[in-house]
């Protein structure tokens, strides 16, 4: 059984870069890739700070990811679109999961430091994301089966 391992593609056109997964596995191929998902603690703790402190409310989740998770032009997906990009495929798995980031255990991108993240990893509160978000992680896994 052919496997294709792919983390992260620098093609900014991510439907593109799904179609090449496709065109390239055998039929019976996996593939198992990282997306990152909108709607994770991690976007809405960046929306928090680049949106609504500077108050710009109105700031989508599609440009807080393309200005300030990780390079410009970044994108993030929710699971309605993944499946969508990954409709030729017989067979789609995704999960999201909670990870260090998530739960402000770890350092965050230098870009991201200060007080307010100081703060906020002091009285994050951890145990209710667990308890009441564990599906909303930045990432997105999905395995493919073509």
């Amino acid at each position: 059984m052919q496997k294709t391992f792919l983390s992260r593609t620098m093609n900014p056109n991510t439907p593109k870069a799904a179609n090449e997964i496709y065109r390239v596995l055998k039929k019976g191929g996996q593939a198992r890739i990282m997306i990152y998902y909108k709607e994770s603690m991690i976007g809405y703790m960046l929306w928090l700070r680049y949106a609504f402190l500077k108050f710009r409310p109105f700031t989508t989740l599609n440009t807080i990811y393309s200005k300030y998770l990780e390079s410009p032009g970044t994108k993030a997906y929710s699971v309605k679109e993944a499946e969508e990009m990954f409709h030729k495929f017989s067979e789609v798995k995704i999960d999201t999961v909670l990870t260090h980031g998530d739960l402000l255990t770890s350092k965050a991108g230098q870009r991201h430091e200060g007080l307010l993240l100081d703060i906020a990893r002091k009285i994050y509160p951890r145990f209710l994301i667990r308890k009441f978000f564990p599906k909303n992680g930045l990432f997105m896994l999905v395995e493919l089966v073509k």
